[in-house]
């Protein structure tokens, strides 16, 4: 029985390689980016995902990744390492960047573009965006599990909801880590633009 290879910068770098990326052709919507930003407690991969602030008016108290909508003339790399510098005080370059998943439409009328990046160790956040209420570093193995499902009237899709911690991660965000955890941790293709999300975050 062969061993798997550990769970390492260059394993997730080569599976990112070999993942058949399909693109959102929707020029008419607006266009934004994630980060997945992989750091490193005690050798371990984690994942970096912040908790938004009570107070905001959409989505308030909910996981989310870095991210937001790109500014003008800006690519998906670009402004994915520039949310990571607002919301989190976070600067990586180009080089962290190992590839991009999915495009995932969402229910708010934006492409959102992941841009997976490879940090290492951190040592603290300062980001001072106001919206961020709290950033963690999820251990990857926290978040390779199987997602939870519901129906609703208002869609035939399935809706997404991956659990951690005190509650759940919820699409878009869910969708978004459900398939690049299974592309970094089992080196799967896994597609998720197929998922709903829930109807409170269709505004």
């Amino acid at each position: 029985m062969s061993v798997p290879p550990p769970l390492d910068r260059d394993t997730v770098a080569d599976r990112l390689v070999g993942f058949p990326r399909v693109a959102a052709d929707r020029p008419d919507l607006k266009q934004a980016a994630v980060a997945l930003c992989v750091t490193e407690q005690d050798g371990a991969p984690t994942l970096v995902i912040t908790r938004r602030a009570a107070g905001l008016r959409a989505h308030a108290g909910q996981w989310a990744l870095p991210g937001g909508r790109l500014d003008a003339g800006e690519g998906p790399v670009e402004g994915a390492l520039r949310e990571l510098h607002e919301e989190i005080g976070l600067d990586l370059d180009r080089s962290a960047v190992l590839g991009l998943l999915d495009d995932y439409v969402t229910r708010s009328g934006y492409v959102m573009t992941p841009v997976v990046c490879w940090a290492g160790p951190v040592d603290g956040f300062t980001g001072s965006e106001p919206e961020v209420a709290a950033v963690f570093e999820v251990p990857l193995a926290d978040l390779d599990v199987e997602p939870v499902f519901e129906t609703i009237p208002e869609s035939d899709g399935p809706v997404i909801k991956l659990p951690l911690r005190d509650g759940f991660v919820h699409a878009p965000t869910a969708a978004v880590v459900h398939q690049f955890v299974r592309v970094a941790c089992r080196g799967e293709v896994q597609r998720v633009a197929h998922y709903e999300q829930p109807v409170f975050a269709w505004r």
